[in-house]
């Protein structure tokens, strides 16, 4: 199968690059399957329905969340309403929505998507992931159940992403990391067959600070104090992420390629 998973949306510039470049990419790329973190896609806070709808119609198949899974109030009833997308498998018991799923990709074939979050360093004390994990990977055998399964690692230290890739390595096809921004440049084939990627990076404007423009974060750095809320910034933005191919009847990872597509940073892909 060919995968791509995209990083974090940051507002409006992120939702717009997601709008005019993904369906193209999805032609030229012959994807199966489309994966993208809506996270940060309505005003740098959580996602929306409406801007949920928008990023299903440019051709994603599933949309992951993360920390900021409800910043949106519509969220709440929306994810329950949307079986296409996924929240945090331990956010907390009581969340609506669930942290993993089966898809039906093209030609019938089955993707488990699940998302985990981290807890090093997170705001929140989140349950424990590794054992998350292990209860999903341990029903959906890669190359079993399933013909490819993916897992999105939102948090914020790359020890935790790396530790929860090596974790999954024979396990999942896909493990590639969420939540900071700013992507790594690690992807490779770990020994059992799974394509890792510490962070895939933003959908956003990169003449920011992780996304927003750069006033503010800077006036608190170097002040100490806030003068106004943070805004996404809204130049052009890169499409960042991670393509992956597989293979349909052991579901390792065969192929990855980073991906940075239109704004600042230099282009790669397939």
């Amino acid at each position: 199968m060919r995968i791509l998973f995209l990083g974090d949306v940051m507002g409006r510039a992120g939702r717009a690059a997601i709008t005019e470049r993904l369906p193209g990419i999805r032609a030229a790329w012959k994807l199966d399957f489309v994966v993208v973190n809506g996270e940060n896609a309505t005003h740098g806070v959580g996602l929306s329905a409406d801007h949920a709808k928008g990023i299903f119609e440019a051709g994603a198949d599933c949309v992951t969340l993360g920390d900021h899974a409800f910043d949106q109030s519509d969220m709440l009833r929306y994810v329950d309403q949307e079986p296409r997308i996924i929240r945090p498998i331990n956010y907390a018991k009581t969340a609506p929505g669930v942290g993993a799923r089966v898809f039906t990709a093209a030609g019938g074939k089955k993707v488990l998507v699940a998302q985990v979050l981290g807890q090093v360093f997170m705001k929140r004390p989140f349950d424990d992931p590794f054992s998350a994990l292990d209860a999903v990977l341990s029903k959906h055998p890669r190359g079993g159940m399933v013909q490819a399964s993916l897992i999105d690692i939102h948090a914020e230290a790359t020890s935790e992403k790396m530790g929860v890739a090596h974790f999954c390595d024979g396990r999942a096809s896909i493990v590639v990391g969420t939540h900071t921004h700013v992507p790594t440049a690690d992807a490779r084939i770990l020994p059992g067959g799974t394509a890792a990627l510490s962070d895939a990076g933003m959908c956003g404007d990169y003449n920011s600070v992780i996304g927003m423009k750069k006033d503010e974060p800077m006036r608190r750095f170097i002040s100490g104090m806030s003068k106004g809320r943070f805004e996404p910034a809204a130049g052009e933005a890169t499409l960042s992420g991670l393509y992956v191919e597989t293979d349909d009847r052991t579901g390792a990872a065969t192929r990855v390629e980073m991906v940075r597509q239109g704004g600042l940073l230099p282009p790669a892909g397939p």
